[in-house]
């Protein structure tokens, strides 16, 4: 897939593929095809390849499938629906297998070419790739447009012409390559003219949760905003305070962060908008909150690059390969520990604290993200992949390049990961990013009457003080599941080999 940053070319009809873009605004391929085609269709698929296997893994008790992310994709494909068809266009939903939904689609409409922004996981380019082919077939185009990164791929490379490594220097680059022109929104309002109706045979009501196989989850209950509304919403309630982000962004009882994460990930806000916001607040006097978020967003682009020359990290593959034979607890034993961690059972209040977040909302604080993981590899000495699919399952906001790269730089076998020797205490974390014990009691309420001496560590108070506080370890709270000083020595040992 390349990127034709000037098309040479006119068309009289044209068809936009959303996938990880779901807004009207500021939208790369949306904004090509209406400059290059006299009328252009919208479309969107939920693909079966991908809810299907998810129904099968997501199905509760009373046999039904629950997922955040669905109940999230179709209130936001309802809402791009109104937005297009207000423009003087709408949205053709279809529900079924891309490969075969998007050129039969282009052929009932007639369109000479078809028009989408770049998807850079593996299983996503070979989906395209078929698409691309049975397209080419009809004799139709195939054009695909930069729109999830501000740098992809090969554009930010070192001066030997290789990929960067280490991500310090890789910020360096990106900093000093960026201008006015990667962050400049695309003005797709200028040609809403060339937005065509779908045809009455094309005019169906979107699918219910139902059809889809999904009964709903408690998206609305935890009050998650979706759309281009909400992340409107949000990125205006986090624009006056991301001043106080640098020094606030690793407390999770805080309200430090943007909450964007989710809408970054389909595309219900432009990486444009927010990069250039961060960018130019960062330039500013007291713009360190803005630099230091700003960093957050190039570690996107990082970890996209990263597995663009990569892609064997798809198939499961240490970034680092010698630690592809890190020999790592197994059997019933370590089951039962890999269990108790999914479930927020190990004894590290923090530790369980985060997971039940995890659980119970889909949202986890980055912070506790990097404490969770650094105590499944390498207190317990679980393989991390195994923690790479449980947090896929649950983050509501869950991105493969960006899941991959944090789970490996935990477990110290991935690209610019901390070094295998650096293993965090949960407790001494615990003492310096929840001092009080806020956001552990908000999760763990049997813990309330703890005072922040013991909050981080229970077992550590006296039988009669925790009777005092009505805390039965082993009963209402768990005893730590390993000894952190002894696991510590059994890392150093693992790795060490």
């Amino acid at each position: 897939m390349t990127l034709p940053r000037r098309l040479d070319r006119s068309y009289e009809t044209g068809l936009v593929w959303f996938r990880r873009d779901l807004r009207n605004t500021d939208n790369a391929a949306l904004y090509y095809a209406l400059k290059h085609c006299e009328r252009v269709w919208c479309a969107f698929v939920f693909d079966t390849t991908i809810l299907q296997p998810l129904i099968e893994i997501r199905r509760d008790a009373d046999g039904k499938a629950r997922d955040r992310r669905v109940d999230f994709l179709l209130d936001t494909i309802d809402e791009l629906g109104h937005a297009l068809h207000d423009a003087g266009g709408g949205l053709i939903v279809q529900h079924g297998d891309p490969r075969d939904e998007i050129p039969n689609l282009a052929d009932r409409l007639g369109v000479e070419a078809v028009f989408a922004n770049h998807d850079y996981e593996p299983q996503a380019i070979e989906r395209d790739d078929a698409v691309r082919e049975r397209l080419h077939e009809q004799q139709r185009e195939w054009l695909t447009f930069k729109d999830q990164v501000i740098f992809e791929r090969d554009e930010i490379l070192t001066g030997q012409n290789k990929p960067y490594t280490v991500f310090t220097p890789y910020k360096t680059a990106w900093l000093k390559a960026v201008s006015a022109f990667d962050l400049k929104p695309h003005p797709v309002e200028k040609y809403h003219a060339h937005l065509a109706r779908p045809p009455k045979s094309h005019q169906h009501p979107l699918p219910t949760l139902e059809k889809l196989g999904f009964a709903r989850s408690d998206l609305k209950e935890l009050g998650l905003k979706t759309g281009m509304t909400g992340a409107q919403h949000l990125f205006d309630a986090f624009e006056t305070r991301i001043e106080s982000y640098a020094e606030q962004r690793d407390f999770p009882a805080m309200n430090a962060t943007s909450h964007l994460s989710m809408h970054l990930r389909f595309g219900t806000v432009s990486i444009r908008t927010l990069a250039r916001m961060a960018h130019e607040m960062s330039l500013q006097p007291h713009g360190q909150g803005a630099a230091t978020w700003l960093s957050e967003l190039i570690w996107r682009d990082f970890y996209s690059m990263v597995l663009h020359y990569n892609p064997r990290l798809a198939e499961g593959a240490a970034f680092k390969p010698e630690y592809d034979g890190l020999r790592w607890e197994t059997g019933a034993k370590a089951d039962a520990a890999f269990t108790a961690w999914c479930e927020g059972r190990t004894g590290y209040p923090l530790v369980d604290a985060a997971m039940l977040q995890l659980n119970r909302t889909g949202f986890m604080h980055n912070r506790l993200r990097m404490v969770t993981a650094s105590f499944l590899t390498k207190d317990l000495g679980i393989d991390w992949h195994l923690g790479e699919r449980y947090f896929a399952l649950q983050l509501n906001d869950f991105d493969f390049s960006n899941n991959n790269g944090g789970w490996q730089w935990a477990a110290s076998t991935g690209c610019d990961a901390q070094p295998w020797f650096r293993i965090f205490n949960p407790v001494t974390q615990s003492e310096k990013f929840d001092a009080q014990g806020r956001f552990i009691k908000q999760f763990l309420p049997q813990l309330a009457d703890v005072p922040p001496k013991y909050v981080h560590a229970p077992w550590l108070a006296s039988a009669e003080q925790l009777a005092q506080w009505s805390v039965r370890l082993g009963d209402n709270y768990p005893e730590p599941m390993v000894d952190h000083a002894a696991a510590r020595e059994k890392t150093l040992a693992r790795y060490g080999q």
